[in-house]
């Protein structure tokens, strides 16, 4: 297992009186972003969103340019140093859509900045950039290089983000590892869930109520769809993760019906279409293929019976996890103690991560960031303004101690 060198004592009080000193700047470049509504879906503003980034990162002195293999969302590439081996630092600048307009306004109260992006991942984006201008204000010169990528579509999987970088050979596959600024409220994410989304429409017949024997009732036929999805959700319920997460309930593997619902369009008339959602997180430990198809086959069972079902697949990815005794893990571990004085737990994502594009490609991959997952999809979504210094130096120093 390869030593890494530990930042001297001078290092990281140079990076800690420059990050203090590029405070004003860090928050004025997290409230450009939240500016700009970049929400997904639809998939908004990407170029405008793009363009500010790399904008703001050649200020940094940072060689920086857009990328777009999809055609349709670029990413923002930006390098500190030279040759080999790379380090990634990932960010997506794409956020949920907003709840209320003033969202895109962003303000600070009580030592928080507000706005939608703020926690999920914009303030990510721009503690990472002021680590790297921190390490290079003081005087480090690292032995390969940090690459600084920015992605959209993160909200919606990545296919035009991350997965179209790895689909053109755009990620390094010898990379000494990813960090990526996801709100993980002061934990490490080592692993994350599969997810198998899915749409369940069932198709009837329209008919007036007082012809109701003429039509076939697609709400009938969800129903039986529905049924067959909650059985199965009874036994997955019942699984246990052996990765560490919180709450004890949060071990559970789950099966999500229902959280989109829709069909029927007046009382009196027998339903011509009705669906729903099936959102489907799989542990790392189950067999994501057989999962996968035990959900399809509960649609072809509820067909067998009768109900007429098609099924649109929403997203999917499969389960990932990173070894917590690595050289990442150890780096970024240490680099969290000697700045918050505190050790990280390192957890289960309850959702899933960007890392898993990283970790498919034989890349060690791990999550933490300044914002909270309890806030980032809300109406009042904020950042710590301590948060954002402390992970840009945990970042800072992370870099130092593997390409030292």
């Amino acid at each position: 297992m390869t030593k890494r060198a530990r930042p001297d004592k001078d290092l990281a009080a140079r990076i800690r009186r420059q990050l203090r000193r590029d405070a004003g700047d860090l928050l004025d470049f997290v409230s450009d972003l939240i500016r700009v509504p970049s929400e997904n879906p639809p998939g908004a503003s990407y170029r405008k969103c793009a363009g500010l980034i790399a904008s703001r990162l050649r200020q940094l002195d940072l060689h920086a340019h857009l990328v777009d293999p999809s055609g349709s969302g670029p990413s923002v590439i930006a390098t500190f140093g030279q040759g080999k081996p790379a380090l990634y630092f990932s960010g997506h600048y794409d956020v949920v859509p907003a709840q209320h307009a003033n969202q895109f306004k962003p303000f600070v109260r009580k030592a928080n900045l507000f706005g939608r992006g703020s926690s999920d991942m914009k303030g990510g984006i721009a503690a990472m950039a002021f680590a790297i201008r921190a390490l290079r204000q003081s005087g480090f010169e690292p032995a390969g290089r940090i690459v600084l990528v920015s992605v959209p579509d993160e909200e919606t999987s990545g296919p035009r983000g991350t997965v179209a970088l790895a689909a053109k050979g755009l990620i390094e596959k010898d990379a000494l590892g990813m960090l990526t600024a996801e709100p993980t409220g002061g934990v490490v994410w080592n692993a994350n869930r599969g997810v198998i989304s899915l749409r369940v429409t069932a198709k009837g017949r329209p008919a007036h109520v007082g012809l109701h024997f003429l039509g076939v009732n697609a709400f009938q036929g969800m129903l039986r769809a529905a049924n067959g999805f909650a059985l199965l959700e009874a036994e997955v319920k019942r699984r246990r993760t052996r990765f560490g997460i919180r709450p004890e309930a949060a071990r559970r593997s789950v099966l999500l019906m229902g959280g989109e619902l829709s069909g029927g369009h007046h009382f009196n008339v027998v339903p011509e279409k009705a669906s729903f959602t099936v959102d489907r997180r799989t542990n790392p430990e189950e067999d994501f293929d057989r999962e996968r198809r035990r959900l399809f086959e509960v649609v072809e069972r509820a067909g067998k019976n009768g109900a007429k079902c098609e099924v649109e697949v929403l997203q999917e990815g499969r389960s990932a996890s990173t070894r917590t005794d690595g050289a990442l893990a150890r780096a970024l571990a240490s680099s969290i103690r000697a700045t918050t004085g505190r050790n990280a737990p390192f957890e289960l994502c309850p959702g899933v991560l960007e890392t898993r594009h990283y970790a498919a490609l034989g890349i060690p991959a791990l999550a933490y960031g300044p914002g909270l997952l309890s806030v980032s999809h809300g109406p009042n979504e904020f950042v710590s303004v301590r948060r954002l210094l402390e992970c840009a130096e945990v970042y800072a120093l992370t870099a130092a101690r593997l390409l030292s």
